[in-house]
């Protein structure tokens, strides 16, 4: 056969051509991929405005912003948090201080948290003696109009929620050398479990795992996770992570006034010191250093308060009430009396641990030493099994086992071997231990033990709702800074309880409360009924639906009314028998802020309903109701902007991603391998792979397109 010549020049062409078009898109796409990977910021002076006209000239893991291809170092960050305890009620102040030390105009961004029930409500921008107010405004027009006052070179913030307990702040247009501070106000309920009261400040937002497949917006977001169908914000909860024995540090002061309304026997934080004056029937508590680096001494464990009143003194309920624009709100807290303990029965009882990478360190240890404690309190005639996860989930047993000194030693064996590596593939373990379930009467119990370091929150939630059955899940958080909004909605779901542990010499104590709650009746299936005495009574309260209450747990309701009943009857059911209590509603104390509380507890309940076929209609409920109240929510946000522009038209605008530190006790290696995040996501490295594999396709494609011709 002859080849015509003329014929093949042109495919040769065509192939040479396409191909090396094809190559370059391809070496481009993976420039910007690499590029766009935040490596780890390991900086070792932030607070200069050092220039650097090689890369190589920095450490390794610097985070840098390139501009005029120059690379500069980013803001520094401290923070103010003055707390106003009043009885139940916490008012909180969060104050960020944007340091621009750069000679460039710059935009600052920080990801934070917040506690899971914080009703943010102001935010002011302050500009030397000049004060901006926050305005409360949907999500998309808030964004916009930030976006304008940007582009304008107005001086403006913005304060976004991203989850219950993550909060994105940005800043624009801060002129060089400037500080300029963003004060943000939210109230919160205090906790209170079995006569102790409790806040707790989380300080650092712990690096997330991101499962599911990358979406074609995945770059969106200043993080360094890609967006995925599971996780569709992954970019915007994911903020840059230092290494530790960087030399930047975000520094951090805490105050708190505290007005309890009752003696206080003990006043303590299990994990800072911190001073503590009285004045007159007030504390005044600050950390014994007024303002300290928020590395590994403060800012990389959560904050946490507890005091306890004397016995006699401790509360049995509680009435706080609002007049507003015409309304009553309330909030009733009110403690069930204890119930006889009766005879236990028969438990299947399946241990969740999560082993991911995230778990190294002091968390791994925590977990394995509560997880051999629970082991212990095993009685003959239980059945039990240990399940692990990381990026595969594994069990000890193929199906419960039945308490013998075998099991039990086989099981106690398996937990001392584990070890903390890989990504946190929490669904599957999830209907691993919620599957197979038995008609017996066994009580079934699942206790996962966690740091709760996921990004896929919401489809977890709904595997515990779709799959429970008659299991209660009952949720440990553990380590430094656990997931507070996961840990517990997931136990709230899944009709149990939720406890955290800080530290290793806690695990006894904490562990000990636990078995308290979950081996002592449960009071269930809680009704209020309201005094309709008034026909036209116009009553509305959250949560409509209440959680079952374990042993020393409090009922807390808010309710919103034209007036308030004289009383309302509880009833529920403890140990099949019915109980029922009569709590009258007056002399309550009179406190500001109720009604924010009241909102926030109506958001947060639809907001569990948002996967409803009727959701867009919640949603317009939520927005309202966040609006009438000036509350930030999924679909609101507070936006602040200076009428005066400041930056010249001619300078640009420097955006910088203010890093956070690795929370405390978590082993760098572990959570981010040495480049690409490894606990947190593989994503990055198998779009990679992608683009290699679509090279590969397109260059086999061509070659037998030119086969065609031959």
């Amino acid at each position: 056969m002859k080849i015509n010549m003329n014929k093949l020049s042109e495919p040769k062409i065509f192939l040479a051509s396409t191909g090396l078009i094809v190559f370059l898109n391809f070496l481009f796409v993976l420039v910007l991929l690499l590029n766009s990977i935040p490596v780890a910021a390991n900086e070792d002076d932030f607070n200069n405005n050092e220039t650097v006209n090689d890369i190589s000239e920095i450490g390794q893991g610097s985070l840098l912003f390139k501009q005029d291809g120059n690379y500069r170092k980013a803001a520094q960050l401290s923070i103010n948090v003055d707390m106003t305890v009043s009885g139940m009620i916490n008012r909180v102040s969060v104050t960020q201080n944007f340091s621009n030390t750069t000679d460039n105009w710059q935009e600052g961004i920080y990801v934070f948290p917040l506690p899971e029930n914080a009703a943010v409500d102001h935010m002011r921008l302050k500009i030397g003696d000049r004060i901006i107010e926050g305005q409360i405004k949907e999500k998309q027009e808030a964004k916009q109009v930030y976006q304008q006052a940007k582009k304008e070179g107005k001086r403006a913030a913005l304060t976004e929620q991203e989850r219950p307990n993550i909060f994105t702040t940005s800043v624009a247009n801060i002129a060089p050398h400037e500080t300029v501070k963003v004060e943000i106000e939210y109230q919160q309920t205090v906790s209170y479990d079995n006569g102790v009261f409790s806040l707790r400040f989380p300080m650092v937002v712990g690096p997330r795992y991101i499962p599911g497949k990358q979406r074609i917006e995945g770059f969106a977001g200043t993080g360094w996770a890609i967006n995925t169908d599971e996780v569709p914000d992954a970019a915007r909860i994911t903020p840059p992570v230092l290494q530790p024995g960087s030399q930047r540090k975000n520094k951090a002061s805490i105050k708190v006034d505290l007005d309890a309304g009752l003696p206080i026997e003990k006043i303590e934080s299990p994990y800072h010191q911190i001073d503590i004056n009285k004045q007159g029937d007030q504390y005044l508590i600050e950390l014994k250093q007024e303002s300290v680096p928020a590395n590994r001494d403060f800012a990389n464990k959560d904050f946490q308060l507890i005091w306890q009143p004397h016995p006699s003194a401790a509360p049995k309920a509680a009435l706080f009430t609002e007049e507003k624009n015409g309304d009553a709100y309330a909030m009733i807290m009110m403690v069930p009396p204890e119930m006889e303990k009766s005879q236990t029965l028969n438990r299947e009882i399946i241990y969740v641990i999560d082993t991911s990478g995230s778990m190294g360190g002091q968390s791994i240890v925590q977990a394995r030493a509560a997880l051999e404690l629970a082991l212990s309190r095993l009685k003959p005639g239980d059945r039990f099994n240990v399940i692990q996860f990381n990026s595969y989930t594994s069990s000890l047993f193929r199906q419960p086992e039945l308490v013998t000194p075998e099991s039990l030693q086989a099981a106690i064996h398996y937990v001392r071997s584990l070890k903390a590596s890989g990504g946190t593939e929490m669904a599957t373990a999830l209907r691993t231990a919620l599957a197979n379930q038995t008609d017996n009467n066994d009580l079934r119990q699942v206790i996962f033990l966690t740091d709760g370091s996921i990004g896929n929150e919401q489809a977890l939630f709904e595997i515990i709702q779709h799959q429970l059955g008659r299991s209660r899940l009952f949720t440990i958080g553990i380590g430094s800074v656990p997931n507070s909004h996961f840990m517990q909605r997931a136990a709230n779901f899944g009709r149990g309880t939720h406890t955290y542990i800080g530290k290793l010499d806690e695990v006894q104590s904490r562990m000990q409360a636990l078995f308290e709650k979950i081996e002592s009746p449960v009071l269930k299936d809680i009704r209020i009924d309201w005094d309709q005495t008034n026909n036209s009574l116009n009553l509305e309260s959250w949560p409509q639906k209440i959680s079952d209450l374990y042993r020393g747990e409090p009922l807390l309701i808010t309710v919103k009314a034209d007036q308030l009943p004289d009383q309302i009857k509880i009833t529920g059911e403890v140990v099949n028998e019915k109980w029922s209590s009569n709590l009258k509603l007056n002399g309550g104390q009179n406190r500001k802020g109720i009604s924010t509380l009241w909102a926030r507890k109506k958001i947060a309940a639809l907001m569990e309903q948002k996967r409803d076929a009727e959701f867009e209609s919640i949603k317009q409920i939520i927005i309202e109701t966040a609006l009438e109240h000036h509350l930030v929510s999924k679909f609101t946000s507070l936006v602040a902007v200076d009428v005066t522009p400041v930056r010249p038209k001619d300078q640009d605008l420097d955006s910088k991603v203010i890093p956070t530190h690795l929370p405390e006790g978590w082993e760098y290696n572990k959570v981010f391998g040495h480049q690409f995040p490894a606990t947190a996501t593989d994503a990055r490295i198998n779009f990679i792979i992608g683009l290699i594999l679509l090279l590969i396709a397109t260059l086999f494609y061509l070659t037998r397109r030119h086969d065609s011709y031959v």
